[in-house]
């Protein structure tokens, strides 16, 4: 069998253990841009309080190009599913760039729809083993972002209260609303798929001059039947241990 593949020993074993015979690393990505026109327009927005569709609506469709860039890759190689995807945003100037990775596999137990429309996955290969031992399969990666402003007046309140101890109630809120933004996007698309539910997911805000974005990230999964692993346990060398799936360089 050759292959190449973004697991590591540990994370292979899981992944083959699972079903999940690796053909191909294979990455995805996209450098965007607000353009002029969502500059200006959302620039105008920003002076209130709220969300910056504009924004909000690039970021999001965007950094979908990137996971169907690799879901393409996947399928050159007769893979229906990619596994163990990792994501990196990273942010230069007035643009940033998004690279997704991860590995081209083929599960024989999954639908046969999945050859046309592989399934994609952020899990770690060993919540993969985990996942697929309970009877579900990974239906897709799905994200969501909001882009929201303090706007001018609360831009200024949240300063001045940022001298003095305590809450910032107005940025507090801010965050509050666009997390519930992007988690319903979240919502929306996974019911949209037919999913049962999504794991594994994970919040990452991030500053954009006088605007917050907040991004949500998980896997979108379902109950298919005759779905498990090829053993009843994994061995002690296959510790199962957090490891991260996002990365972000803000810096």
């Amino acid at each position: 069998m050759q292959f190449t593949t973004s697991s590591d020993g540990q994370e292979l074993y899981c992944q083959i253990d699972a079903g999940y015979a690796p053909r191909k690393f294979v990455f995805g990505n996209i450098a965007y841009s607000i353009g002029l026109g969502g500059g200006l327009l959302g620039g105008l927005k920003s002076m209130a309080r709220g969300e910056i569709s504009e924004f909000s609506n690039t970021f999001n469709h965007t950094r979908h190009f990137a996971l169907n860039r690799m879901v393409n890759q996947a399928k050159q190689v007769g893979a229906n599913s990619v596994v163990g995807v990792q994501t990196l945003i990273m942010p230069f100037q007035a643009c940033h760039e998004m690279i997704m990775m991860g590995t081209a596999s083929h599960n024989p137990d999954l639908p046969p729809e999945c050859t046309e429309d592989p399934v994609t996955s952020d899990l770690t290969c060993e919540e993969m083993w985990n996942v697929t031992r309970m009877g579900y399969m990974p239906l897709k990666l799905v994200m969501g972002t909001a882009v929201y402003s303090l706007g001018v007046i609360g831009g200024l309140m949240a300063k001045f209260k940022g001298l003095g101890r305590g809450e910032i109630s107005e940025l507090s809120s801010l965050i509050y609303d666009a997390r519930e933004h992007a988690l319903d996007i979240i919502r929306k698309e996974a019911e949209a798929l037919g999913a049962d539910d999504v794991l594994g997911i994970r919040t990452h805000i991030h500053e954009l001059g006088n605007l917050i974005e907040f991004m949500a990230i998980g896997t979108a999964v379902k109950k298919h039947p005759g779905l498990t692993t090829k053993t009843d346990i994994l061995p002690p060398q296959a510790i199962i241990r957090d490891k991260d799936t996002w990365v972000s360089n803000d810096d």
